[in-house]
């Protein structure tokens, strides 16, 4: 059934980038391109995969964007700005009255055009907030939470969140920040989880596996994906320093961002026998990886509460494997390792405490935490998603009340 009004989709990352966030909107963009008219204003160049393509797609609008590398801040604070810039001018190009646009915190300054253009054309919005700023940046320690440029983020936002009809939290540890908003309300906020890429299911551990073969060890620690300012490789490499002398453990690591390149480095000076490295490794070959390890670890810095959600989370749960999570214990991941038995939750910064409980892991034979996990992971399922983001799309196509402006 076609609607009066159509959607957009604006982010910056999109097929044919092959990120998460990438996945993510292009999994909503088709879904709601079954039912709507869905044009999608995209920052990746290049042709789209043929799946997305076609009767029943989406039509994609390509906007000229120059991506600079993580470590390159100022470039890369320069081009997410003229970014957001020309995204906000297509859409005052694009946009009707009754129009709803659908966002993503990334890059950061993305939603403050979308909140503006929606405000002038008489549209309707909705962010889906991966990650929160200024808090994300604080975390990092790259800005202080008193400056002025954290002051002015927080003043900007309270402004945004007044002008946007829905924010999409990813995590329940969420909604408290956002309440701090003078322009945010609890009708706004909807808890939609990300979700499993990979079929839920129980994955043996096999010597076969040709990402364990090299390694003598028994028990494997797995630490794959980007690792962003968010996140703490020291306390990977150091809890590894601990674990030298024990050859019973052996730490896999696959990844990309400026996390890992810090590892890299770690591992030249010091040449740990008990690290390995593996190349990025691609989406066909990522539930092997997956199960190639005993225990997978998500280091996250302190303060992560509230500010970020790691998508990887899910797929290890969904190949059975226990997660050792550094992590506020009342941060999204760290409720759902707890609630559910599916691993363990140590202290940011304590590397000592992080190789006591892959030590404690490594004597653990409770096999009944693949059984859990891969439960758990069913219930972050990707049809529910899906529908939760069209029933929530209809809401705001039909009801141009359906938060307080």
């Amino acid at each position: 059934m076609q609607s009066l009004g159509k959607i957009v989709v604006a982010s910056q990352h999109y097929p044919p980038d092959t990120s998460t966030t990438a996945a993510i909107m292009a999994e909503i963009a088709c879904r709601l391109a079954e039912r709507h008219e869905v044009v999608v204003l995209s920052g990746w160049p290049g042709a789209l995969p043929a799946s997305h393509t076609g009767p029943g797609k989406p039509r994609v609008v390509a906007i000229r964007n120059r991506m600079a590398g993580k470590a390159a801040l100022v470039r890369r604070g320069a081009s997410e700005l003229l970014f957001a810039a020309r995204t906000f001018v297509a859409l005052v190009r694009e946009l009707k009255a009754g129009d709803v646009v659908l966002t993503v915190t990334a890059p950061f300054m993305l939603p403050y055009a979308v909140a503006a253009a929606t405000r002038l054309k008489g549209a309707r919005s909705a962010l889906i907030l991966h990650d929160l700023f200024p808090d994300v940046l604080v975390m990092a320690g790259l800005l202080k939470p008193g400056s002025i440029v954290t002051r002015t983020m927080r003043a900007a936002n309270s402004l945004m969140f007044r002008a946007l009809d829905a924010v999409i939290t990813i995590g329940r540890d969420a909604e408290g920040p956002l309440l701090s908003y003078s322009g945010m309300t609890r009708s706004k906020i909807r808890f939609i989880p990300n979700w499993a890429t990979i079929v839920p299911g129980p994955r043996p551990l096999s010597a076969d596996n040709p990402f364990r073969k090299a390694i003598p060890a028994r028990f494997v620690v797995g630490l794959s994906g980007n690792l962003g300012f968010t996140h703490d490789p020291e306390i990977v490499f150091e809890a590894a320093r601990l674990l030298e002398d024990e050859p019973d453990i052996h730490f896999l690591l696959s990844g990309w961002g400026i996390g890992f390149e810090r590892l890299k480095q770690l591992q030249a000076a010091a040449n740990l026998a008990n690290v390995s490295f593996v190349a990025r490794v691609a989406d066909a070959e990522l539930e092997a990886f997956l199960a190639a390890a005993n225990l997978w670890i998500i280091p996250y810095r302190k303060d992560v509460a509230g500010v970020s959600v790691p998508s990887r989370f899910y797929n290890l749960l969904a190949v059975g494997r226990p997660v050792l999570l550094v992590s506020e214990p009342e941060a999204e991941a760290a409720l759902t390792v707890v609630e559910n038995g599916l691993g363990w939750v140590v202290t940011p910064g304590r590397a000592d405490q992080l190789a006591d409980a892959i030590r404690a892991a490594a004597r653990s034979d409770d096999g009944a935490i693949a059984a859990r996990a891969v439960k758990a992971a069913a219930r972050y399922d990707r049809t529910v998603a899906m529908d939760a983001y069209a029933g929530l799309i209809d809401e705001l196509l039909r009801n141009p009340n359906l938060s307080e402006r």
